[in-house]
């Protein structure tokens, strides 16, 4: 009986053993940068487009193991496995990949999901993403230390605040603008407190949705009532819609001023909707889009 008291007591100790450390990285969730010597990553798997376009951007994608869906930038990044969406984490999916990182944006979920990969002992990483050029900043700073980059994280910074500093563009006229998507068959403009409000915004444009937060539905009475001047459709939307014949005709777009003269921009998707190091080249195509029509 003694003997089994012990065997049953060890094997509480080492369940606890194993099982804290993560449940109190669970709680953490954004773990403070240098908080902890680890052995460089190998092997990681990057929850959030903006996530990946930085870890291509300082070179490191060769530890790359897996994405999410929204990765769709640079090309190559697609041949590798993809999780799933990074709002719907898979746990078996990112488990199946054997990473010894994985860095997530802070909009990945569910949080019950990377909780539960932290207590199975993965070391979880969650960077900021918020629509803010400051977050922008302090995502390429984390990822760039998290990777052992920090000098490399640092010209990307410099290079990305001089750029945008000879891309914005001040006019005293800023033309009444609305940006729009498909998702699931749905047709979506984005209000204020989104990565594509910040793009409209340093593009000198002015959102006709900014009294609305998120991605809302849009109508043909919506559209009627905001009258957007310039109009601004993701790439993949517009395949989705058929093409731009397809999207000037669309029943809620075909009434907008934008639709009738041609001011219709086209954007790829990650330019458009995620703040990352290709946010100068977002500025400059719709700004180039704006004058050439």
């Amino acid at each position: 009986m003694k003997i089994t008291l012990i065997n049953f007591y060890s094997v509480i100790f080492i369940m606890l053993g194993v099982l804290l450390p993560g449940w109190v990285d669970a709680q953490e969730h954004l773990i403070p940068l240098g908080s902890a010597q680890h052995a460089p990553p190998e092997r990681i798997v990057s929850l959030g487009g903006g996530v990946t376009e930085i870890i291509y951007a300082l070179g490191q994608q060769h530890r790359l193991v897996g994405l999410d869906q929204s990765s769709i930038y640079p090309t190559e990044a697609q041949s590798l496995p993809s999780i799933g969406y990074y709002r719907s984490v898979p746990i078996e999916g990112v488990l199946q990949l054997k990473p010894d990182l994985v860095i997530a944006s802070e909009q990945a979920g569910p949080r019950h999901a990377l909780a539960q990969l932290s207590t199975l002992g993965l070391r979880i990483e969650r960077v900021s993403d918020q629509p803010e050029l400051d977050s922008l900043y302090k995502r390429i700073e984390q990822i760039s230390e998290i990777l052992g980059v920090a000098q490399r994280g640092q010209l990307m910074r410099d290079e990305l605040e001089h750029k945008l500093a000879h891309s914005y563009h001040f006019s005293s006229h800023r033309p009444d603008a609305m940006m729009v998507v498909m998702r699931s068959g749905k047709l979506l403009g984005a209000g204020r407190d989104t990565a594509a409000a910040k793009v409209m915004e340093l593009s000198a444009l002015d959102n006709v949705l900014n009294d609305l937060s998120g991605y809302r539905p849009i109508s043909a009475e919506i559209v009627s009532a905001r009258l957007p001047s310039a109009l601004i459709v993701t790439t993949l939307s517009v395949q989705a819609m058929g093409g731009i014949t397809a999207v000037r005709e669309h029943p809620a777009l075909r009434h907008a001023p934008a639709a009738k003269s041609g001011q219709l921009i086209v954007l790829d998707d990650l330019l458009a909707q995620g703040l990352g190091p290709r946010l100068p080249l977002a500025i400059e195509t719709v700004r180039q889009g704006l004058i050439e029509q």
